[in-house]
Parts: C-alpha cells; sequence; structure tokens
C-alpha cells in the first residue's frame, strides 16, 4: 500500500531562513539527480544502514505488486556512504514529489568524504509508513527485485545503477552485495 507523504513534507520546513541545504541521497539520489544543485559532494552518514526494505508503488513497482528499494535503517555504529548536493529550498518541491511513498525528510550530520561536516536532510521511509516491507534475507530480496516493474521501469535496473554508483564513487555495502550477487546468479540461471 501507498504512503503520499507530500504534505507532511511540505510541513517540515525546518530552513530556518536559509537560502541552501545540504542533501544527503543514498539511493536513487545517488545515480539520479533530476534536480538543480549548486554543488555535488561524496558524503556518508554515521548511524544509519541502507536497506532494501521499503516498496515502490510508484516507480519501480505498482499497487499490489510494489518494487523494493532503498531506505534507511537506524543502526548505532554502522555508515552509509552516499552523496551530498547543496540546493536550495525551492528544490524540495520536487523532490517532496519524487519521494513521496513513505519518506520523510529528517535531519541528519553529514561528513563529507573530503573533510568537514555539515547539517542536511535526508528522506527516510521508515517502519511506520504503510509502504514498509520489512527485513528479509538479501536472496529473497534479490528475487523480488527480480520480478518487480513499475512506471519507471525495471526495479533490477534501479537495483543495478545503485550498485554501479557505489562501485564508482570506491564504495561498499554488504548489503548490497550480497543482493547483487543473489540477481546475477538469477539472472544467469
Amino acid at each position: 500500500m501507498s504512503t503520499n507523504t507530500i504534505l507532511a513534507n511540505q510541513s517540515l520546513h525546518r530552513f530556518d531562513g536559509h537560502d541552501k541545504v545540504w542533501l544527503f541521497g543514498y539511493g536513487s539520489l545517488i545515480w539520479k539527480a533530476d534536480f538543480d544543485y549548486i554543488e555535488r559532494r561524496p558524503a556518508r552518514i554515521f548511524g544509519w544502514s541502507r536497506r532494501f526494505w521499503q516498496g515502490s508503488h510508484d516507480h519501480r513497482g505498482r499497487p499490489g505488486a510494489p518494487g523494493r528499494v532503498a531506505t534507511l535503517i537506524a543502526d548505532p555504529g554502522a555508515l552509509c556512504a552516499g552523496m551530498a548536493y547543496l540546493i536550495t529550498p525551492e528544490v524540495f518541491d520536487h523532490l517532496d514529489r519524487r519521494e513521496k511513498n513513505g519518506y520523510l525528510r529528517e535531519i541528519v550530520t553529514i561528513e563529507f568524504s573530503d573533510g568537514g561536516n555539515a547539517q542536511g536532510l535526508v528522506y527516510i521511509a521508515g517502519p511506520g509508513n504503510k509502504a514498509f516491507l520489512g527485513a528479509a534475507s538479501e536472496a529473497e530480496i534479490a528475487r523480488h527485485i527480480a520480478t518487480a516493474e513499475g512506471p519507471s521501469g525495471l526495479n533490477r535496473d534501479y537495483f543495478f545503477h545503485l550498485a554501479d554508483a557505489l562501485r564508482r564513487m570506491g564504495e561498499s555495502d554488504v548489503h548490497i552485495d550480497r543482493i547483487e550477487r543473489e540477481l546475477r546468479r538469477i539472472a544467469g540461471a
């Protein structure tokens, strides 16, 4: 079941008069920046793990047959690599629609790979949203991703774009690596 979070995010201004805001991307926002940005930098956030536990009923799946896309799960001691974008608050009009299926903006500390840090925002689809699919083995997640498709295309294309983007950044994610091995096994079968 999908969860439209556009209005909830629009009520979370959190810009406090800033004309620029950092945004952290850990999924498709790494490889699909379909918005204007001022600056882009590889970065990490701490205390979060990337997991393919969120349902996509509007992009990589359909109502009744969702795909699986990335979200973040609180995980003390973990780090999640991604891409930070310096944007103007107006860009959130587009991003709130793009990330509408269960994702809410949260404040995080972003650590830049080349040094320094800043407060910024990240979209997280937590366990309380109706589109949350929850934990599953990497093999089960791979089987799900292998067959899902939605208006934005094949679920496996989303996954492989992310895995490739992380490799190009020189980053590794055990969850992604295990799903990718299983997806490639399925494709070869």
